[in-house]
């Protein structure tokens, strides 16, 4: 008796659990999903750049400041177009990756061509490794909130 009552729980529970997968989502916004680029789970292709140190030698402090505050520009000049989704920098680790950025196109070769723009990309102080990465299409969103949240600005 118990094995029939604990098959009649498993079997409603498999059915009650498959019809919620079907339910469709009330919250669902045809027209949002539309304008982020979302497929019919609400994600969308991004690539990823992996920044590391790069191979070129630069002694001159000046060359480096100039290089940085370029690549700072950069960093600003695509957040503010919508093309630079997210960037951070990484911690220590030995593939010598220093930071990250998630670009908001699915092109290995236009996300080449945004990264070239950075002068500390297109003059070897950091070289790019390229990824394609599956996230949320609603993810470029986060930046309307980002500013409601920071006590502090770096």
């Amino acid at each position: 008796m118990k094995a029939f009552c604990f098959s009649v729980i498993l079997i409603f529970f498999a059915i009650t659990t498959h019809a919620q997968d079907q339910t469709p989502v009330s919250d669902y916004n045809k027209t949002l999903a539309d304008s982020l680029g979302a497929d019919e789970y609400g994600m969308k292709w991004y690539v990823m750049v992996m920044l590391k140190s790069g191979a070129t030698q630069i002694k001159s402090r000046d060359s480096i400041s100039w290089l940085y505050k370029g690549h700072v520009d950069a960093i600003n000049e695509m957040t503010n177009n919508g093309t630079l989704v997210v960037t951070g920098p990484m911690g220590k680790n030995d593939k010598n990756y220093r930071s990250f950025f998630i670009l908001n196109t699915s092109k290995i070769d236009v996300a080449q061509e945004m990264m070239n723009q950075n002068p500390a990309v297109k003059y070897g102080l950091f070289d790019t490794e390229y990824f394609f990465w599956y996230g949320p299409a609603a993810l470029p969103t986060y930046r309307r909130f980002q500013p409601m949240i920071e006590a502090k600005k770096p």
